[in-house]
């Protein structure tokens, strides 16, 4: 298992990387956060000097989305998509992803988690790889340092979002 400051990252089976995070913020600010195109864009950046430059999500049971990231330097640009298997907001969401490029074989399925205590809510997000070298493949990357700080801008969104810092968005 490995872990950031705030982001738990195991291994439990030989096709799955499950990650966990506890957020300061209620159970359905954390899901808007995840299905609100306009929010999305706020967190789910990618690595330093890319921004995501196109976020479509159509939020229903057999629905897409889309995420373009583009670096602000090269303008180059990575692409990815799926189609939602599962919504139960504000508790679960399940989708698959698969890049435009790929750079791992097959395509994965991602299931989101989330439930509440104490205005808490912890996040658990399981992604299921069709095979074990597609999970290996993703492990070798810088993976867990991308997801810990797009999970840490998540977290400043939140604390806007729900006024803990003074101010809100909405």
């Amino acid at each position: 298992m490995a872990t950031t400051d705030t982001l738990k990252v195991a291994t439990p089976s030989e096709r799955q990387i499950v990650m966990r995070r506890v957020f300061d913020a209620p159970r359905q600010a954390v899901f808007d956060a995840w299905t609100r195109p306009e929010l999305v864009k706020h967190w789910l950046t990618g690595p330093p000097d890319w921004s995501l430059a196109v976020c479509e999500i159509d939020l229903r049971v057999g629905g897409a989305f889309r995420y373009v990231w583009r670096n602000e330097h090269d303008g180059a640009e990575m692409g990815m998509g799926g189609f939602y298997r599962e919504i139960d907001a504000p508790q679960r969401l399940v989708a698959t992803e698969k890049f435009d490029v790929p750079w791992y074989p097959g395509e994965a399925v991602g299931t989101i988690v989330l439930v509440e205590e104490d205005g808490k809510t912890a996040m658990t997000q399981t992604l299921l790889y069709e095979s074990r070298e597609a999970r290996d493949t993703v492990l070798k990357t810088a993976m867990t340092e991308g997801v810990a700080a797009c999970y840490d801008k998540l977290a400043e969104l939140l604390a806007l979002k729900t006024g803990q810092s003074g101010t809100s968005i909405q």
